[in-house]
C-alpha cells in the first residue's frame, strides 16, 4: 500500500490538508510513528513534538503488552486487565517492567530533546500520528496523556490501522483518519514495502529535518472566531 513511511507520512499529510490553517502541532511516538509525522508536519507547515510512550511487554512474550506508560510531569500507566488477568501477572513483575519502560523513555527524552521545553498544547490542535495501529494499547495511553494537556481537538492520524482497534480508540480521540482499515491487519509492515526499524539516529535526524523545513517552532493559537 505505501512505499516507505516517508510517502505514507505525504499521503497523511494530503488527507489532513484541511486542519493546515488551525496551526496544529503534530505528535509522534517514537520511533516509527516519527517518520510518518515527519511527512505531516512538513506537509502542514507545523511544529513537531514526541509523546514518549512504551509498551510494557509480557516477560516472555515482549511484543504482547501488558500495559503502556508515557512520560510526564506524572507519568501515566495503563494496564491491560484482559492480558493481565489471563496470565495472571504479579504486580511486582508488572512494575519492575514499568520502571524499565520509563527508564528507556527518559533516555530517549535526554537524547532526542536534550533540555528543549516541549510545546503546550492548551488550546491547539493536536495529530496525533503513528505508523500503524494494530492493538491501540500504545495509542491509547497516548492519547489519554495528551488529553489531560486540554488540547482544544485531538485527531488521531495514522496510514493504516486494524479496524476493531480503530473503532475502540473513538472515544480518545475527537476525530480520526486513517488511509487503511483492514477487517484483518496480520501486521503493519505488510503495508508497507520498506519498513525498517528506525534507531535514535533517525529520530534525531528526522526532528532536525523538519526545522530545517522553515516549519515555525511555536506561535499561538489562532484566536477563536467571535
Amino acid at each position: 500500500m505505501f512505499r516507505d513511511r516517508r510517502e505514507a507520512g505525504q499521503k497523511l499529510g494530503q488527507a489532513l490538508a484541511n486542519y493546515k490553517a488551525d496551526q496544529p502541532v503534530i505528535y509522534a511516538l517514537p520511533r516509527g510513528g516519527v517518520e510518518v509525522a515527519a511527512g505531516v508536519a512538513i506537509v502542514l507547515e507545523a511544529p513537531l513534538e514526541l509523546l514518549l510512550v512504551r509498551k510494557i511487554g509480557l516477560p516472555w512474550q515482549p511484543e504482547l503488552a501488558m500495559g503502556s506508560v508515557i512520560d510526564g510531569g506524572a507519568p501515566m500507566v495503563f494496564r491491560n486487565e484482559e492480558v493481565l488477568a489471563t496470565v495472571r501477572i504479579a504486580n511486582e513483575v508488572f512494575n519492575t517492567a514499568c520502571g524499565r519502560e520509563l527508564a528507556e523513555i527518559e533516555r530517549r527524552r535526554r537524547r532526542y530533546l536534550g533540555d528543549r521545553v516541549p510545546l503546550d498544547p492548551k488550546g491547539r490542535v493536536a495529530i496525533v500520528v503513528d505508523d500503524g495501529i494494530a492493538t491501540g494499547a500504545t495509542m491509547k495511553v497516548a492519547l489519554m496523556a495528551l488529553r489531560r494537556r486540554q488540547p482544544k481537538l485531538i485527531v488521531l492520524a495514522v496510514p493504516v490501522a486494524a479496524r476493531q482497534s480503530l473503532q475502540a480508540l473513538r472515544k480518545d480521540a475527537d476525530r480520526l483518519v486513517c488511509l487503511e482499515a483492514p477487517e484483518d491487519l496480520v501486521a503493519i509492515g505488510y503495508y508497507y514495502q520498506e519498513f525498517r526499524q528506525l534507531d535514535d539516529d533517525d529520530v534525531v535526524r528526522l526532528l532536525a529535518e523538519v526545522r530545517a523545513a522553515g516549519v515555525p517552532r511555536a506561535q499561538p493559537p489562532p484566536a477563536e472566531a467571535g
